[in-house]
C-alpha cells in the first residue's frame, strides 16, 4: 500500500509518500480501507519534528473515514462497516494518510448517515478535542464562554457544542467571520477587542496564551489545546489544557450530533495522496476555513 512518511524533518518537501506492508489488526483492533483523511496542523508539527522521533520513519494523519476490511477477534465491528476514528499517536510508523490503517476498536464510531467519506473524515480530531475540552472547563449552563479561533475547526465545534450545552458562548475571529460564527451559535462575537475579566471561562483554540487568560475573571478557567502548553495560573484562575483521546463512544455521539444538524462539517479543499506536500504546503500559507482532506 501507499503511505504518507516524513523520514527527516522539515516544510512540506519532507512529506514522502512510500510502498508499506499492509497493517494486519491485532486482537481489539480492525483494519480500515481509508476512504479520507484530514489533514490537520498537528500533522505539520509532526512533520517538522515538534513531537521527536528523529531517525525513525513517521506515519502522518490522525482522523480517518472509510470500511472495515478486517478485524482481530474481540471486536464487534463487522467487514464492511463504514466508520470514522481517530488514530492518536504523535510519533507512529503509519498514520491515517495511507490506504489502509489500524485502530483500536475501542476508537471507532459508525459514521454518519448522509455524510460523504470526506466530510466525515473531519469529525474525528477536531470535534473530539472540542468537546474534551469544554468537559475539562466543567462549566454550569449558563456560565460565559469565550472561543478563540471561534471560525476554525476546533473553535467551530466548541462555540457550537457549547451553546448546545447551555453556556453564554461568545465567538473571537476575524471580523469577516462574524456571520458565519453567529450561525454556529454564539450569542456574542469579537474580533479583538475584549473585556479582561469578562468572562466566567475562556477555551483557547486559537493558542493565544496568557492573552487570553487575561480575558477569564479571577477564579474562573482557562482551556487549551496544546497538552501541557497551558499559561501558568494567575488570580485563582484554573488553568490546564486537552489531550484528546480516541473515545469511540463520545465520537458515536458526535456523529449523532452531525445527523441531527448540530455539528457543521467544513472542507476547504481534497487532495490525492500522492499530492500529500502540496496539501501540507497549503496549510502552510493559512487562511484555510475548514479541513484540508486526503483521498488515496
Amino acid at each position: 500500500m501507499r503511505a504518507a512518511v516524513v523520514r527527516s524533518f522539515g516544510g512540506p518537501e519532507a512529506v514522502e509518500v512510500v510502498e508499506a506492508e499492509a497493517p494486519e489488526p491485532g486482537a481489539r483492533q480492525v483494519r480500515i480501507k481509508v476512504a479520507a483523511a484530514a489533514l490537520n496542523p498537528v500533522d505539520a508539527g509532526v512533520r517538522s519534528g515538534a513531537f521527536g522521533g528523529a531517525g525513525k520513519q513517521i506515519g502522518l494523519g490522525w482522523d480517518v473515514a472509510g470500511t472495515v476490511d478486517a478485524t482481530g477477534v474481540a471486536t464487534a465491528w463487522s467487514v464492511g462497516d463504514e466508520v470514522v476514528a481517530l488514530d492518536y499517536g504523535m510519533v507512529k510508523p503509519l498514520g491515517t494518510h495511507a490506504e489502509y490503517v489500524v485502530v483500536d476498536t475501542d476508537a471507532v464510531a459508525k459514521a454518519p448517515a448522509g455524510v460523504d467519506a470526506v466530510h466525515a473524515a473531519t469529525l474525528p480530531l477536531n470535534a473530539l478535542t472540542a468537546a474534551q475540552a469544554l468537559d475539562l472547563l466543567e462549566l454550569g449552563e449558563g456560565a460565559s464562554l469565550l472561543v478563540t479561533g471561534a471560525a476554525g475547526a476546533v473553535g467551530g465545534f466548541a462555540v457550537q457544542l457549547a451553546a448546545r450545552r447551555g453556556l453564554a458562548v461568545t465567538g473571537l475571529a476575524r471580523e469577516g467571520d462574524e456571520e458565519f460564527v453567529r450561525s454556529l451559535g454564539a450569542a456574542g462575537f469579537s474580533a479583538g477587542d475584549v473585556e479582561p475579566g469578562g468572562f466566567d471561562a475562556v477555551l483557547d483554540a486559537a493558542v493565544l496564551g496568557e492573552r487570553a487568560l487575561a480575558w477569564v475573571r479571577d477564579g474562573g478557567v482557562y482551556a487549551g489545546v496544546i497538552p501541557q502548553a497551558e499559561p501558568a495560573s494567575v488570580r485563582g484562575v484554573r488553568t490546564g489544557a486537552v489531550e484528546v483521546s480516541a473515545d469511540g463512544a463520545q465520537l458515536g455521539e458526535l456523529v449523532r450530533l452531525v445527523e441531527e444538524g448540530v455539528l457543521t462539517l467544513r472542507v476547504a479543499e481534497t487532495f490525492s495522496l500522492g499530492e500529500a506536500a502540496k496539501a501540507h504546503a497549503r496549510l502552510g500559507e493559512g487562511g484555510v476555513r475548514g479541513r484540508l482532506v486526503i483521498v488515496p
